[in-house]
């Protein structure tokens, strides 16, 4: 069984149990209030394992199924029996790094709640479209770009949306998640970078 099956698996779990018990749901969500007050850090990780509703639970585990076990074979390959280690990493560290400015903006605001994997899946994706950035990602099922293409429209969304400011959706955890996935990508893996550019420079529209 792959990590990305286990991910999907143990979050869908969890989020269910919490949809019909609300002190579950208290203890695990994201509030940056009582993280600050309180040292509750283990927030920032449990934050990403609950969701708001069946839609939000399907949306982020079906993302994460569909690009995940890809990357997950793609570590494996890149760093033989580490692979596991750093696509963890990846997808743990995202749902942290993308919480962090969530936590610093509204860290005296009791009322404020942030939950889901959001940052985690988009971590993962965007890891992935900096080494492949002509993967076709599909939109609604129908609607197919290059991901590139892709993750420059998702990235000027999650940025118009989160200085609007307002949405109930954490866009800019969206948009955290995705700038920790490509700069962990090139980190751990260098030659994702100029590999990046070459193949978008022989990209043909038609």
């Amino acid at each position: 069984m792959s990590i990305t099956l286990i991910l999907v698996i143990i979050t869908s779990g969890i989020s269910y149990y919490a949809f019909n018990n609300y002190s579950l749901m208290d203890k695990l969500i994201l509030n940056p209030y009582r993280v600050s007050k309180y040292n509750e850090y283990y927030r920032f990780v449990t934050s990403g394992f609950v969701h708001a509703d069946f839609g939000h639970l399907i949306f982020n585990m079906l993302s994460l199924w569909f690009v995940g076990e890809s990357i997950e074979r793609l570590f494996s390959m890149l760093f033989g029996p580490s692979g596991t280690i750093y696509y963890l990493f990846l997808y743990i560290v995202g749902i942290i790094v993308s919480d962090i400015p969530t936590f610093l903006k509204h860290r005296n605001n009791s009322k404020y709640n942030s939950l889901g994997a959001s940052g985690g899946v988009s971590a993962v994706l965007f890891a992935t479209i900096l080494y492949a950035p002509l993967m076709t990602v599909s939109l609604y099922f129908f609607i197919q770009m290059p991901g590139f293409i892709f993750g420059l429209l998702f990235l000027g969304y999650s940025l118009y949306e989160a200085k609007r400011g307002t949405s109930y959706v954490n866009h800019s955890a969206h948009m955290y998640g995705a700038l920790f996935g490509m700069i962990f990508m090139a980190v751990v893996y260098p030659p994702a970078v100029p590999g990046f550019f070459e193949q978008i420079l022989s990209w043909r529209l038609f």
